[in-house]
């Protein structure tokens, strides 16, 4: 499976996704318009290692909702990602059984080279 987790409104995302220039299997889902589901959060859990690892500690409701002050289990974890798409950080990119979070530039660079190969 090659998918791209994003949000259209956001710039970082749709600058990313221009920098990459994907070839045209990967299907992208715009995370606002279409909500991720259980199973494709649970899909992403198996490659990535764990939900905190898919999610944003740098969304605005994180500090809104003073979650940082919060001891978080995978299951909350889990459970705020599904209820709000602020929660995932984004792009989360799989290419078949390789996942990439996030937009740091290192993030950008692998993948950049996982899809020429």
């Amino acid at each position: 499976m090659k998918k791209v987790y994003y949000l259209k409104t956001c710039n970082t995302c749709t600058r990313i996704l221009k920098e990459l220039n994907l070839p045209p299997e990967f299907i992208l889902q715009d995370i606002k318009s279409e909500p991720i589901t259980v199973k494709q959060v649970e899909a992403m859990e198996k490659l990535s290692g764990s939900y905190e690892a898919l999610f944003s500690k740098r969304a605005k409701l994180y500090k809104e909702m003073d979650l940082k002050n919060q001891n978080l289990t995978e299951r909350d974890y889990k459970h705020y990602i599904l209820e709000h798409y602020t929660f995932l950080s984004r792009p989360v990119i799989i290419a078949d059984d390789q996942i990439f979070i996030g937009n740091s530039k290192k993030t950008i660079e692998t993948i950049k080279v996982a899809i020429k190969s």
